[in-house]
């Protein structure tokens, strides 16, 4: 049988491998999101929670490609995620420093510069299409304010977590030559970029390998990915943004409750 056109989360074809729909990906970075920020606030002496969050920006990067080619309305797509980008500053304002202000933002104002400069070099591609010269230069001025934009404010993971998303939006197309950019360019950005983002786990030669480098792993999700919604309706879609900052609250409220 061919379960393909299942509502369920996994699929399954002829040959017997299992596939994965929108719906379990963005389960699979939740779940991650979560025991790392667990990590970060709760349980700090257990590090492989924080190598299992390694994973769940990637994935996410990944989910903000596929929602912008596959969103019926780009315009709200983006005012979605202003929205939510606003109510979850609070949130993580509280996680990460334990007051109401801080100099940085939260994951949404990252993924929101990148969903604006991928819109930018959409334009770009239409308005001088035939010019292919002047497309790479001006798509390569794009990504290049929008990763400058996301350093300036400090948005989460900041201008390499917009590389991270343009990576997904250059080579998202299902050839061998896209994939092998994507694991080099996410292995370059993970173990090179933000190397300093996190610490050794361990080294090759004389070279130390970042924990931040655990989110290569992320692809083996990604490319199982059958290109399917999955279980889907209003409720989930907004349980996508709003679980973002609830946990976020949720954990912030309860190192509050262990402080007092």
């Amino acid at each position: 049988l061919d379960y393909v056109q299942m509502e369920g989360s996994i699929t399954m074809k002829e040959h017997g491998k299992y596939e994965i729909t929108s719906f379990t990906l963005h389960i699979i970075a939740m779940l991650a999101m979560l025991i790392d920020h667990i990590y970060f606030t709760l349980l700090n002496n257990k590090l492989w929670m924080n190598g299992i969050g390694r994973i769940a920006f990637p994935i996410f990067a990944f989910m903000i490609v596929e929602g912008y080619e596959h969103t019926g309305n780009i315009k709200k797509y983006m005012v979605r995620l202003l929205i939510f980008a606003i109510i979850s500053e609070i949130p993580f304002n509280l996680m990460v420093s334990g007051s109401l202000f801080s100099p940085y933002q939260n994951v949404l104002w990252t993924f929101l510069i990148s969903i604006v400069g991928i819109h930018l070099v959409e334009k770009i591609k239409y308005k001088y299409g035939s010019a292919a010269v002047l497309v790479f230069i001006l798509s390569g001025i794009t990504v290049l304010l929008s990763f400058l934009l996301a350093m300036k404010v400090k948005s989460d993971y900041e201008g390499y977590g917009v590389l991270t998303v343009f990576v997904f939006y250059f080579f998202r197309k299902r050839k061998w030559t896209n994939l092998l950019f994507q694991i080099i360019l996410l292995i370059f950005i993970n173990t090179v970029l933000l190397a300093s983002y996190s610490y050794p786990i361990f080294n090759i030669g004389n070279m130390p390998f970042p924990m931040q480098g655990m989110g290569v792993l992320a692809l083996i999700f990604i490319w199982s990915y059958n290109g399917r919604r999955g279980y889907y309706n209003k409720a989930v879609k907004y349980s996508y943004y709003l679980f973002y900052p609830l946990h976020m609250l949720i954990l912030s409220l309860i190192m509050l409750l262990q402080y007092y």
